[in-house]
């Protein structure tokens, strides 16, 4: 009878260990997938944010309310690279020219966040202090086509050449369940702004 208890005894404490392993898991699983579907909410919240801006503010490169005060729309992009482009625009339609810039900041900068790969975009508009949040962006490429659709290898030495960008932007969760980073891609082919097109 007393071997029959301890068997019993030891029996339930597997049971018992077995049952709590089998709620600790579905906790856990509960709570990553909790985690993951608000990071992928955020996460695509935050490109599309992202997204807007960069396409109003890249379709009116070249653009001026008053034609006069930007009259060569082929020298509406003074400096081009892969991660860097600053341009000519009149973003409030008052007439008046705006020098933009957009950039990419080092992933140094963002360090102490929980994403190792985030990093800073940085909107500049005329003499303004950069504006930037961390939105978990991790790629901002850009990619430049002449009139004949071809490749301009950058620093783009001829920015006059310019006829149409590729944007490519990658954006990641900032924080991440068990450092599984989710992300998503925005790539608009071939923006062309009607007025660097004015030829």
């Amino acid at each position: 009878m007393g071997f029959s208890t301890i068997i019993d005894i030891l029996g339930s404490i597997i049971i018992s260990g077995i049952l709590m392993t089998i709620a600790f898991r579905l906790s856990d699983s509960a709570a990553e997938k909790t985690y993951n579907n608000s990071g992928e909410l955020t996460l695509q919240e935050n490109l599309i944010t992202s997204a807007q801006i960069l396409e109003y503010d890249f379709r009116k490169i070249g653009y001026c309310a008053n034609p006069n005060n930007l009259p060569n729309p082929t020298r509406s992009i003074p400096y081009a690279d892969t991660s860097d482009i600053t341009f000519y625009s009149d973003l409030n339609s008052d007439g008046m020219v705006d020098t933009v810039r957009y950039y990419l900041g080092p992933v140094s900068e963002l360090s102490g966040t929980p994403n190792p790969r985030d990093r800073m975009l940085y909107r500049v508009v005329n003499n303004e202090p950069p504006r930037s949040s961390n939105l978990g962006i991790t790629r901002f490429y850009l990619r430049f086509f002449d009139v004949f659709d071809e490749e301009i290898t950058p620093p783009v030495t001829t920015p006059g050449l310019i006829a149409s960008i590729e944007i490519t932007l990658v954006v990641e969760d900032v924080a991440a369940y068990n450092e599984q980073y989710s992300n998503a891609i925005w790539r608009q082919i071939r923006l062309a702004s009607r007025n660097i097109n004015t030829r």
